[in-house]
Order: C-alpha cells, then sequence, then structure tokens
C-alpha cells in the first residue's frame, strides 16, 4: 500500500473537501501493519505535522496541539496556553478566570499550569498541507529505520541468508527481504563467482546506524562465517555437546576448525565429519572448496 493513499486522504481533510475519517484511520492501520510499525505513531506523527502546519496560520509564536479522535477520526486543534497572574502574550498565557471561562473544568488549574484553548478549523491550503506530510512521512521513515535496525542489531553474529541484488564497484548487495546488505569486496571469498539472483549466505559482523537508516555488514571471508556454519550442520555443537575453541582461514583455500568434545562420549571430530563426510563436506562447499 505505501504511504500514497493514507497522504491523500490527509490532503482532503486538510483542505475541507470530503473525505471518511474513519477511512483515514484505517489506512493508517494497513500503513502501520505493512511497515510493522505502532499505528499509534503513525497517528501522533499526523497529529504533529497538522500542529506544525497550523503554526502558519495562527503564528509561529502559538504552541499548537492536535488530538485525533482514535475512534472517529475526528481532529480537533488547540492552543496550548500557560495560566499566569499578567499574562503578557495573549498567545502564550492566559489569565485564571478567562481559563475557566473556556472550560469549567479549568477551575482547578493553579499559576503555571496548561490549558487548551480551541481553535476553529480552517482551510489549510496547499502548502500547509504539505508541511504535514513532509513531517508525517520523515517520522514514520524514522521509525521504519529504528524497527530495522532493532530487528537485525540481535542477528549481528549470526548468518543471514538472501538474494544478490546487485553488484556495485566489486561490493555485494544483498536483499534481505525488509532492507539491504552489502558484502565489501574485501569480505567475498576470493575468485568467488557471485552475480546478481544468487541466493548468498553470509556472516553478519557488524550492524550500525546511519543518517540514512541502519547499515548491515556481511562477510563470506571471516572465521567466524566457518563456525557458523559448523554450529548449522552439527547438533551436537548447537546443543553445547560439542565446543568450537578455535578457528582459522586463508579464504579461498584452506580452513582449521578446533573443536573439544564437552561430552566425554562423543568423538568431536567424527562428529563434525558426518557420515561418509557429510558434514564437513556442507561446509567446504559453501566455503567454495576451502580444505578444512
Amino acid at each position: 500500500m505505501g504511504l500514497g493513499p493514507f497522504f491523500f486522504g490527509i490532503n482532503k481533510i486538510m483542505l475541507n473537501k470530503r473525505a471518511d475519517k474513519l477511512e483515514l484511520l484505517r489506512i493508517a492501520e494497513a500503513v502501520a501493519l505493512e511497515k510493522s510499525i505502532d499505528k499509534e505513531l503513525i497517528i501522533s506523527s499526523m497529529e504533529t505535522g497538522i500542529a506544525k502546519a497550523a503554526k502558519s496560520k495562527f503564528g509561529q509564536d502559538n504552541e499548537i496541539k492536535v488530538i485525533i479522535n482514535r475512534d472517529s477520526g475526528d481532529i480537533k486543534i488547540f492552543r496550548k496556553l500557560i495560566v499566569s497572574e499578567n499574562p503578557e502574550n495573549s498567545n502564550t498565557e492566559i489569565k485564571l478566570e478567562d481559563a475557566i471561562i473556556l472550560n469549567e473544568m479549568n477551575k482547578d488549574k493553579s499559576i503555571g499550569d496548561e490549558v487548551l484553548q480551541p481553535l476553529p478549523s480552517f482551510d489549510f491550503g496547499r502548502i500547509a498541507a504539505q508541511t504535514a506530510k513532509q513531517v508525517i512521512n520523515f517520522n514514520v521513515r524514522e521509525a521504519e529505520r529504528e524497527r530495522q535496525f532493532n530487528d537485525f542489531i540481535d542477528k549481528k553474529d549470526t548468518i543471514l541468508s538472501g538474494i544478490v541484488k546487485r553488484l556495485e564497484f566489486g561490493n555485494v548487495i544483498v536483499d534481505l527481504g525488509r532492507t539491504e546488505a552489502i558484502i565489501q569486496k574485501n569480505e567475498i571469498i576470493p575468485r568467488e563467482n557471485i552475480k546478481a539472483g544468487d541466493r548468498i549466505k553470509a556472516y553478519c559482523h557488524d550492524v550500525r546506524r546511519e543518517p540514512r537508516g541502519q547499515q548491515i555488514f556481511l562477510s563470506r571471508a571471516h572465521p567466524k562465517f566457518m563456525e557458523k556454519l559448523f554450529v548449522q550442520e552439527v547438533p551436537e555443537i548447537y546443543d553445547g555437546l560439542i565446543e568450537i575453541k578455535s578457528s582459522s582461514r586463508d579464504p579461498g583455500s584452506r580452513a582449521k576448525i578446533c573443536v573439544r568434545g564437552v561430552d566425554t562420549s562423543l568423538d568431536p571430530v567424527g562428529a563434525c565429519v558426518g557420515m561418509r563426510g557429510s558434514r564437513v563436506q556442507a561446509v567446504v562447499n559453501e566455503l567454495q572448496g576451502e580444505k578444512n
């Protein structure tokens, strides 16, 4: 779905055209599900965006608060005012007696408290509507990046699988589904023939926050890649019955791994080799023929 239909609904509402506000909430929920982010964040981003746009109408020195009813989709706009004994700025301060006139419930307020003054709805105009859309879009993108970072920071030190999307200056860009990762040129097995469209496994050795989103760094040359392949192929290692003590690789040429049996009844080398060498051969094939 994306944000297109969502922004179309916002445009209609902000330009005082007929729009189903309940439908806008339904679209917001669909976008939240599609992007795996909280629906509440999308709605609060709408409130922030509309509040910023409203400042162009009421003045930048006003503190604007927007409340969107989570059930009906109705939008209410308020000016935030501070109760003051001697107000100096009518856009930011109000006397207590005037606050009570606004709302009887304000009679329990005291000096320094915040009250809300209802503001009329109005035609925001296309420039203000565009401003609101930019704020909403930015917040949604940031939330999506944060969610992706949190998803993949837990996958550091594991093997990830994806499809080779393209090759750039010797680096390999891998499509992991909801995001991309990079295998830098020096992290590729020498003489390995990788093509766009290939399914590939690699070791995730770093996940970083970047201004334009998380950056996921993969490696096929890292010694840990071999270790994690053995963890996948040898159930005894996965179950903790055999321990990997150390490993070393000359990527593309040879590799060595040292294992120790935690359970003394097991033959650690035999378990890693497997029946007729099936387990070790699966690792060797993934490592492009490195001798173990």
